[in-house]
């Protein structure tokens, strides 16, 4: 991929503490733009931001404050003159049984994702306009299907992968782009945080290849790179996500026949399980919210 593509670009990626924000903000930066980096754990972005290759800043804010996320892209827009692509990439991810779902956890989830997507674009939408730029939504396979133990996660993705496509159609004729970005099981935080419950692995390890797979995060990102330098409307961080699209509309009433199945089969397993949200990235959203409160 060539650098000159984001030669002189700013680009913005929430999220950006860890994981895919991390990785995706040193691909670009290696690319030759500049990054604004945006998120809860203002320590570890001031790292992040210190080991890019060139030009960036960092600011610590939740994306569900619309005032916040409003005075980040005026400082933003401010500290570097523009803005070409903004990557809502911030999420949080919680699982288990509906019905004994931490209710604050589970609308936390809606919150960020789906939520906290929408404000960070309509903050950032007037330099959009203004640059003619790109915004690219990060969504998941599991906007693409449903599946058991994630509704939360689930709704937020569907969510956020309908009013992506919405917006695309009501900014286009003004030369700003959107693109949703589709991942699978990547190893990230979150995944590994899920993974701790031994209900939820083995779900996962029982789904059909190649959607039972945690797949390695570099490549899974050089593809959204390669998706923000085309201004891409899809991104797949995985080969076989695209193929996904064609079937999709038959995946409800196969996964609600072999859910239940399995929801039989685990049934005596799902009393207690932790219900808040999973990995680093859930702890510090939790931590940031109890530091606010109190």
């Amino acid at each position: 991929m060539s650098r000159a593509g984001l030669e002189g670009q700013v680009a913005v990626v929430t999220g950006a503490a860890r994981g895919v924000g991390e990785l995706l903000a040193r691909r670009l930066s290696a690319r030759g733009a500049a990054v604004a980096l945006v998120g809860l754990e203002e320590e570890a972005l001031e790292a992040v931001s210190g080991r890019l290759h060139g030009d960036s800043a960092h600011w610590h804010a939740d994306v569900t404050d619309h005032e916040a996320m409003n005075r980040v892209a005026r400082e933003v827009r401010e500290r570097f003159g523009k803005v070409d692509i903004v990557v809502a990439n911030a999420g949080v991810a919680t699982g288990g049984p509906f019905a004994d779902a931490d209710l604050r956890a589970w609308r936390r989830v809606i919150e960020v994702n789906l939520i906290g997507s929408a404000v960070t674009a309509r903050a950032f939408l007037p330099a959009l306009t203004e640059s003619r730029g790109y915004l690219l939504q990060i969504a998941s396979l599991a906007a693409i299907t449903p599946a058991p133990m994630m509704t939360a996660y689930c709704a937020s993705k569907s969510g956020v992968e309908a009013y992506a496509h919405s917006l695309r159609a009501e900014v286009g004729h003004q030369g700003v782009r959107v693109g949703v970005a589709y991942l699978s099981w990547t190893d990230t935080d979150m995944v590994r945080g899920a993974d701790q419950d031994d209900v939820m692995r083995e779900l996962r390890q029982r789904l059909p290849w190649p959607s039972n797979k945690t797949y390695p995060l570099g490549p899974a990102v050089d593809r959204l790179v390669a998706g923000i330098e085309r201004r891409s409307a899809h991104v797949y961080g995985q080969w076989w996500l695209r193929g996904m699209q064609g079937v999709r509309g038959y995946l409800p009433a196969l996964i609600g026949t072999v859910g239940a199945r399995e929801m039989r089969r685990y049934a005596p397993r799902l009393r207690g399980m932790r219900s808040g949200l999973v990995g680093a990235g859930g702890a510090a959203d939790e931590a940031a919210r109890a530091t606010h409160r109190n």
